[in-house]
């Protein structure tokens, strides 16, 4: 009896608890491995790929998200302006660049030091936060790459308010 109890207060591994998630909203998702999950979540501008990674010894959940938009190398250096001026904005995570296939990623994490644990909502925000990010900041990278525009020139054109739906 006292292993049946032990058992039930275990915590569920955090990715159980994000592949639950992912089910729920109809993601593709792959569980590569005890500590990985993948998932294909569909974008207005593109699908998005999303990552998470578990690690014990940290006690930490890393996400990374991205979107099939390379940079080529000739553009690099003004997107890595954009993506400094873009992450100042943000209140959490950040964009970067992975430097050896030029892929844009958001990246943000998730510390649950000391045996804490998350529960659903706070599963879905930091995912929510990295989808909706990425979808508001993707037109912002694409005036850089391929309309050969500024960094201070993407942000101003593409980051308007609207109001209502055309």
């Amino acid at each position: 009896m006292a292993a049946l109890i032990s058992l039930k207060d275990e915590p569920e591994h955090p990715l159980d608890t994000v592949e639950k998630l992912a089910t729920n909203h109809n993601w593709l998702v792959d569980r590569a491995a005890d500590d990985e999950i993948n998932m294909v979540v569909e974008g207005s501008w593109s699908d998005l790929h999303v990552c998470l990674n578990w690690r014990d010894d940290i006690e930490g959940l890393h996400m990374a998200c991205t979107f099939d938009l390379k940079v080529p190398a000739a553009r690099r250096d003004e997107v890595r302006r954009v993506t400094a001026l873009i992450n100042e904005q943000l209140y959490f995570g950040h964009f970067d660049i992975w430097p050896s296939e030029g892929t844009l990623m958001f990246r943000d994490g998730l510390l649950l030091t000391g045996g804490a644990t998350a529960n659903n909502a706070q599963y879905e925000a930091l995912i929510a936060l990295a989808l909706e990010t990425s979808e508001r900041y993707f037109p912002v990278f694409q005036f850089v790459i391929w309309a050969g525009k500024t960094a201070e020139e993407a942000m101003e054109l593409s980051l308007l308010e609207t109001l209502g739906e055309a």
